[in-house]
This record gives C-alpha cells, sequence and structure tokens, in this order.
C-alpha cells in the first residue's frame, strides 16, 4: 500500500469512482436508493482539483483504492480547525486497514499544516463510520448540520480530533 498526494498525472475519474462506489455501499439504507443508483461516472472528479482542498489517495498493487481529501475549515465558526472533508474506499477494501493508514496519514499531514485542532462530519445514521472514528480517538460533539440528500433530511454530526494532547498519526504514516 502506498499513500501519496494527488499528482497531476493521477487519473480524475479513478478516483472519483471511489467516491461512488463507496457512497453507494457505505450510504444503502440511509440515503435514497434512487439517489445512489443515479450517481453518474465522473461525479467528484472535478471537485479533486479544489485549490483550497488537499488530496491523498491510496494505491494497492497500482490500483487507487481509497482517497481522502482535507483542509482548513471551510466553516468560520471553525477557522483555525483543520477540516478532513471525506475518507473514502473502495468497498473490498473496508475493515482490512486501509481506512485507518488513511485517517493516519490525514491527520498526520494536517499536523504539518500546523492545526491542533481536527474535525470532520459523520451521517447521524451511519454507525460504521462514527465507530471508526471513534475507534481512531474523534469525539463526537453535539454539532451538527442539516443536509438533504436525494430528498431526504438528514443530520451530520461534527467529531473532533485534539492533535496538541494526541498523537495517533505516527510519523510518516505513507510514503
Amino acid at each position: 500500500m502506498k499513500i501519496r498526494y494527488l499528482s497531476s498525472a493521477d487519473d480524475r475519474t479513478a478516483i472519483s469512482r471511489i467516491y461512488e462506489e463507496s457512497w453507494k455501499y457505505a450510504y444503502q439504507g440511509i440515503i435514497p436508493q434512487e439517489y445512489l443508483d443515479s450517481i453518474p461516472r465522473g461525479q467528484w472528479a472535478s471537485n479533486l482539483d479544489n485549490p483550497n482542498l488537499k488530496t491523498l489517495v491510496c494505491i494497492e498493487d497500482g490500483r487507487f483504492i481509497g482517497t481522502s481529501s482535507f483542509g482548513k475549515s471551510r466553516f468560520e465558526k471553525y477557522s483555525h480547525w483543520g477540516e478532513i472533508i471525506s475518507i473514502y474506499l473502495l468497498p473490498d477494501y473496508m475493515g482490512k486497514g486501509y481506512g485507518k493508514a488513511l485517517l493516519q496519514a490525514t491527520v498526520s499531514e494536517l499536523k504539518k499544516l500546523g492545526f491542533e485542532d481536527v474535525f470532520l462530519w459523520v451521517l447521524e445514521e451511519n454507525v460504521r463510520a462514527s465507530r471508526f472514528y471513534e475507534r481512531f480517538g474523534f469525539l463526537e460533539t453535539s454539532d451538527y448540520l442539516g443536509n438533504r440528500i436525494g430528498g431526504k433530511d438528514l443530520r451530520e454530526i461534527r467529531y473532533t480530533y485534539d492533535l496538541k494532547n494526541r498523537d495517533r498519526s505516527g510519523t510518516d504514516a505513507y510514503q
């Protein structure tokens, strides 16, 4: 496994496929199936070149299997925080340690960027993701966002991680 920054030569459609397949798998029963089925190929490809975000890719046997995007908080209320926007894996690679390695690398990079506190949002109904982040040391807060996806009202819960008092990010978690 190799984790590295997205390069200009990387196939954006292949990386978007990670989002697409992960959404269709992880959000079954949470987001309306009709919406999940309608996600077009390449849906997230153009988002990968957002200059306000950093993106890591996880590669196994020459294949893109995971990705994360992160950076300075998008929310004024948390303007001094680092934010993990997304971490997604192809479904066949979930539960095998790749997500933990990708999260470690992402947290490590946020620390290198000078952030002492990090947060992310998790769909309230996504129990698997909540448990994953809690095992890593993220703490659930009482902050939430309302969201509407595919015609369904959803809530996202904010999870926080204190980098200055907890260093589980490891060193050089990726190459």
